[in-house]
């Protein structure tokens, strides 16, 4: 259940990213924009109250540190964040909600969310990375650092296989069982056809 109303900070970082973000579609806008989105919509859909502002510039902002590195980005993006959300003079107690959430959104940092904002930022952060984006992200993420066709199946199987168990809400959980679904398929039929079993 979502509480309050898009405001005016929240449009101000959304143009920001707009501009800083790179055209990428791993971690670039289109990334940022769907798990803000799902971020929404799980909101939308737990009975919690949910602090909608700290969500979407939680969202908006959890790959921030990316634009300039990519070794831990989590702690890199909340620094930036904390440093733009006191510059537009965001509530002090919502600006640690924020840093909280981009904090622990990440897979591989392994830091736990305790808000249901961070939470909710964790689970639509997971969610993007399965299904049929999720796929066509890891081959993207893969060409770019001249990952092998071995080392990119044996990624599915390491990382994005493993994330339906990390997530924290129902609908959350729901969802993935689609778009896992899907991954499996797809590393089934990917796997017959390396080993020309058609």
């Amino acid at each position: 259940m979502l509480v309050g109303s898009r405001s005016r900070v929240v449009e101000l970082i959304e143009n920001l990213v707009r501009k800083l973000y790179p055209e990428d579609m791993v971690h670039g806008l289109d990334h940022v924009l769907r798990v803000r989105d799902i971020a929404l919509k799980i909101a939308e859909a737990i009975p919690e109250p949910v602090d909608r502002e700290v969500l979407e510039v939680a969202a908006l902002l959890h790959d921030i540190g990316r634009v300039s590195r990519d070794k831990d980005h989590a702690k890199h993006s909340a620094e930036i964040a904390y440093i733009i959300l006191k510059l537009a003079c965001f509530p002090e107690d919502k600006v640690g909600k924020v840093v909280e959430a981009i904090l622990s959104h990440s897979f591989s940092e392994g830091v736990k969310p305790m808000s249901i904002e961070a939470k909710i930022l964790s689970d639509a952060d997971k969610l993007d990375a399965l299904g049929v984006i999720g796929i066509a992200r890891v081959f993207a993420f893969s060409g770019s650092r001249g990952r092998s066709l071995k080392e990119s199946i044996q990624h599915f199987y390491d990382k994005i296989l493993q994330l339906p168990n990390l997530l924290f809400t129902d609908i959350a959980k729901s969802i993935a069982i689609k778009r896992i679904d899907v991954v499996k398929k797809f590393l089934e039929d990917l796997e017959k056809e390396i080993e020309l079993k058609n």
